[in-house]
């Protein structure tokens, strides 16, 4: 199976002649991990008490004694908290619309609400006869410089909490052996017992193997062959059930062996592709599985085709799922991508070596 032209879909901004769109799967919003949860009493503490540090530091340019330091902190008090008090009830009202932006335009979009805040306490000021002319554009630097900070903090909070979610959906997809999938799988084996022993045998091998490494202890990684030696035990479960509708491809570069990878990360990207390529289809499916090392990075492509059509769009938990446990051990130095194109569905990981 040709997978040149699905790869190029990856880095052209536009199709090629004769080819569909490309139709990449969406990101779900995953509302346990929103960024601007600030409606917490701790948050916005954190958030006043570091703004008001802020304010009594800039008192001090200036001021002349102790009563005027007071003064000046006073008055920029004044505008400095009902501005962030604005700015943390407003991300807090928008939470969810802002946590389905892309990461920069959350950080747009913060930056933005903390320079009209910023206003907003300028205008009260101006307002109440204490400033005049009114600092417009220090006051919109003040409040953005201010705001980036306070997000800085809120996405860091945010990954903070990632490892411990992360491990438990780890712990649930260890735990998520599909029943239907086992019982068929002990059906095969019943089956072949009397007809073919040896290759009952060998099937109830790759079921012990496979529930081995799916039970065993989580472990940060693990390397890429340790990865590539399960995928194979359960497609030759897979081909035992499927025969000759489950035609495999390998194309393994030894030299990616050693990567490092969340552990269980293909097991998911397989079973999604026979679960969508092959078992819907009556004629069956290819499946490709590839590694090549290039240079300081490792890209491990996982393609399926899809005979049947793209059927009914899944909710995307187990590509959702890789997605975050690659960026958790790789951050950016680790890439995930999906796309369909002409019934050839691929998804593309890159990793450092």
């Amino acid at each position: 199976m040709q997978d040149s032209r699905i790869l190029s879909s990856f880095q052209d901004l536009a199709p090629a002649a004769g080819m569909r769109p490309l139709r990449r799967m969406p990101e779900p919003v995953r509302a346990s991990e929103l960024v601007f949860d600030t409606c917490k009493v701790g948050v916005v503490l954190r958030a006043v008490l570091f703004v008001q540090a802020v304010v009594w530091v800039a008192a001090l340019f200036g001021a002349q004694g102790l009563w005027a330091w007071a003064g000046q902190m006073a008055m920029l008090t004044g505008a400095a908290l009902p501005a962030t008090l604005v700015w943390l009830l407003g991300v807090c009202a928008l939470k969810r619309p802002l946590g389905s932006l892309p990461m920069p335009a959350q950080w747009t979009a913060g930056v933005t609400l903390g320079a009209l805040a910023a206003l907003y306490g300028c205008a009260l000021l101006y307002w109440m006869g204490l400033v005049d002319p009114a600092p417009w554009l220090a006051s919109a630097a003040s409040g953005a410089l201010l705001a980036a900070v306070l997000v800085a903090a809120l996405v860091w909070r945010a990954r903070a909490r990632t490892p411990a979610s992360t491990t438990a959906r780890l712990a649930e997809l260890q735990a998520r052996i599909r029943p239907h999938f086992l019982f068929n799988t002990l059906n095969s084996a019943i089956a072949l017992v009397r007809a073919e022993p040896a290759k009952a045998e060998r099937l109830l091998e790759d079921l012990s193997e496979l529930f081995r490494h799916a039970l065993a202890d989580s472990k940060e990684a693990v390397p890429l062959s340790q990865e590539l030696e399960l995928a194979r035990h359960y497609l030759a479960i897979e081909q035992v059930r499927f025969g000759a509708r489950l035609r495999l491809e390998w194309s393994i570069d030894e030299s990616a062996s050693g990567a490092r990878l969340p552990p269980l990360i293909l097991q998911p990207l397989v079973e999604n592709a026979v679960k969508h390529g092959v078992e819907p289809s009556p004629t069956g499916a290819v499946v490709r599985i590839s590694t090549q090392r290039r240079g300081s990075v490792v890209v491990i492509k996982v393609t399926n085709t899809v005979p049947a059509g793209s059927g009914t769009r899944g909710n995307g938990l187990a590509l959702d799922n890789v997605r975050q446990r690659l960026a958790l051990l790789h951050d950016v130095q680790g890439r995930f991508q999906s796309a369909l194109v002409d019934d050839v569905f691929q998804v593309r990981l890159e990793i450092p070596v």
